[in-house]
């Protein structure tokens, strides 16, 4: 039995830390019905208290994909805007990351998106309204050493979504790319726990201590921005009359971007490797 409800009702994937936690927040501060999902539930009962309706959903699984969906609705009877947050950074040489770990990154980064983004359009079109907001990152319009499957699916990230602000446009759907900078999350510790793990010993051992103390310094953690600064930037964009296309927001976003666009490319691989001790 569906209870229709005329509150603006939000999905936010990845919300048990970081960027998800401080977008279910500044959502629900904004007037809207939030529910914030995440693999472990128990790690969002801090969300709870602050009045955040809590789901556990794993994005690489059907079953649990589908049966959140219909829980939503069955409670809401709608889902105006949908954050695909939930992602990781997946980092090692090419030619150590095996192809198991390297489609998983893609499952988790992209098609889980992909997945939830099909569950949510049909009510969105029979509304004519809606707002799809996907995180990419810089890293989906520049590159980094070691990052290659982690950069591939923010690339695909960013075209997939252009290609359904295209499909969604005349059915009143608004596709909302954000693209972070450097935050201050769980994401650095992660990414180069990966990389340490993946080609830490082997031919391409030297760079790849050289990269993960750069990731891991405290000159790093400190140019970092807060993960509110795209919990602010995501209720701009949802409750925007016309959102821009893209929001590239935290440290270095712009300016990485901007020397990626103008640079040749041999001068900006030269400033990657500086850029992470590789020299």
């Amino acid at each position: 039995m569906t209870t229709p409800t005329s509150q603006n009702v939000a999905l936010v994937t990845g919300a048990s830390s970081g960027i998800g936690q401080a977008t279910a927040l500044r959502l629900h501060a904004a007037g809207f019905i939030v529910y914030g999902v995440a693999r472990r539930i128990d790690r969002m009962q801090h969300l709870e208290k602050q009045g955040i309706k809590t789901l556990a959903m794993d994005v690489t699984d059907e079953e649990s994909t589908t049966f959140a969906i219909k829980q939503i609705l069955a409670q809401t009877g709608r889902i105006d805007v949908l954050v695909n947050n939930a992602g990781y950074g997946s980092y090692g040489a090419v030619e150590d990351v095996p192809l198991k770990e390297a489609r998983r990154q893609f499952e988790v980064n992209l098609f889980g998106a992909a997945r939830l983004i099909q569950l949510v359009l049909p009510g969105m079109r029979e509304r004519r309204s809606g707002t799809i907001v996907n995180i990419t990152s810089m890293g989906g319009k520049v590159y980094t050493p070691f990052g290659a499957w982690y950069h591939a699916t923010k690339f695909a990230f960013e075209a997939f979504s252009d290609c359904l602000r295209l499909e969604t446009k005349e059915f009143g759907i608004d596709v909302v790319i954000i693209e972070p900078g450097a935050i201050a999350t769980e994401f650095n510790s992660i990414a180069a726990e990966h990389l340490e793990e993946t080609s830490g010993t082997g031919a391409y051992a030297k760079q790849t201590k050289s990269v993960a103390e750069v990731i891991r310094s405290e000159s790093t953690a400190k140019r970092a921005s807060s993960p509110d600064v795209i919990g602010k930037t995501i209720v701009k964009a949802a409750t925007a009359r016309r959102p821009k296309t893209r929001y590239a927001v935290g440290a270095g976003a712009k300016p990485l971007i901007f020397m990626h666009r103008w640079l040749p490319t041999r001068a900006y691989d030269a400033l990657m490797r500086r850029m992470t001790g590789m020299r």
